[in-house]
């Protein structure tokens, strides 16, 4: 967040502002509520929620209405508003293996223990404008919300119906590991994680710093540095082990109870484990599968497995595409960052140019 200063005329400044206030609120319809940003478009709220750190859908859709849908300006509004903010109490680490989940897949395998949940997707829709929401009335609204209360009900009251509280479900990683196929969980307490709001990032990093910057990366940097190594630019073409959408229940240490924790509340997170190339560990001679891991705030299935793709690329132990890279990766996926070294180039360079054009000239009368 370096390229933020600006000075010029105050007078330009405040009209500018004045200007983009007025181009949000000329046409003839209602504002946007922040109510209706949360209620209805909530994969964008989630997407600036996991690239401005902070998870507060209410906030996020704010910035959204802010920034008019920009999720690039919302989620730097986002970023800036969090940094103000007072840090309590670090949380205990989230089991997501607990989870309630709302979505789960695997491509790995078609049955896995508790089945696959498909939930909410527009995977297997058809790419057709549906120009009937365009006059999408609250009557209707509401009707369609009454429909599918009755449907759910009428399916609760069949015999072999699902229970209606999502299930916990055990990880499909684990029947593998168990099964001796892929790497053993690390043991032992690694010590404290790398803070990357509290700490300056140094090179190499280790991988739950590495984690992080990709959790709060922006979306299409790391889909594109994925899709390099999918398509052949470090060639990790993965298989989801598993994907799943849930609420993760978010403990902290007790406050006056040494050893116990209390729950807070739940977030909704998308995680993804993929299996990707056999490979070989150091001094081990059974060959296993290598695992890529990816989570991020709310339901945002591309990043997350974008995210995994990358971990596992990062962990080639002699990098030579941009994707294993880790410098590469993680400072060119910042989207706050790299936007605003991007927007920095409107500022004036009225000096530096100038020197250029000086120096252009010389060379110029030397040839003459």
């Amino acid at each position: 967040m370096g390229y933020v200063a600006v000075q010029g005329g105050i007078t330009a400044i405040e009209n500018s502002q004045k200007l983009n206030r007025y181009l949000r609120l000329r046409g003839s319809s209602a504002p946007v509520s922040v109510a209706q940003i949360m209620d209805q478009m909530g994969p964008l709220v989630d997407r600036v929620m996991s690239e401005g750190g902070l998870y507060s859908p209410f906030h996020a859709a704010l910035a959204l209405k802010q920034a008019s849908g920009d999720p690039l300006e919302a989620s730097f509004l986002l970023r800036a508003y969090r940094s103000t903010l007072r840090r309590m109490v670090d949380s205990l680490p989230v089991r997501t293996d607990g989870m309630r989940i709302l979505r789960r897949i695997s491509s790995a395998f078609k049955t896995i223990p508790g089945g696959q949940v498909l939930g909410s997707t527009s995977d297997y829709e058809q790419r057709i404008l549906d120009f009937s929401l365009a006059e999408e009335t609250e009557e209707a609204q509401r009707a369609a919300v009454r429909a599918f209360a009755a449907s759910v009900a009428t399916a609760a009251g069949l015999p072999d119906a699902a229970p209606l509280e999502p299930e916990r479900f055990r990880k499909v990683v684990s029947n593998l590991r168990e099964q001796g196929l892929v790497a053993p969980s690390p043991l032992g307490d690694p010590g404290p994680p790398t803070d990357i709001t509290q700490e300056s990032t140094a090179f190499p990093l280790d991988r739950s710093g590495r984690l992080q910057m990709l959790a709060r990366a922006e979306t299409g940097g790391v889909l594109a540095l994925a899709y390099s190594s999918m398509r052949g630019y470090g060639s990790v073409h993965p298989t989801v082990a598993e994907l799943r959408v849930g609420r993760a229940q978010v403990r902290i240490p007790h406050p006056f109870r040494k050893g116990e924790a209390v729950a807070l509340g739940s977030i909704v997170v998308t995680e993804v484990e993929i299996v990707a190339s056999v490979q070989r560990l150091e001094g081990e001679e059974t060959p296993t599968f290598s695992l890529g891991y990816g989570a991020c705030f709310g339901h945002n299935e591309v990043k997350a497995i974008s995210t995994a793709v990358l971990d596992r690329a990062m962990k080639s132990p002699s990098p030579k595409d941009p994707a294993e890279d880790q410098e590469f990766v993680l400072l060119h996926t910042d989207g706050i960052e790299s936007s605003g070294f991007c927007s920095h180039f409107k500022l004036p360079h009225y000096v530096t140019f100038q020197a250029d054009l000086d120096r252009l000239r010389d060379m110029r009368g030397d040839r003459e």
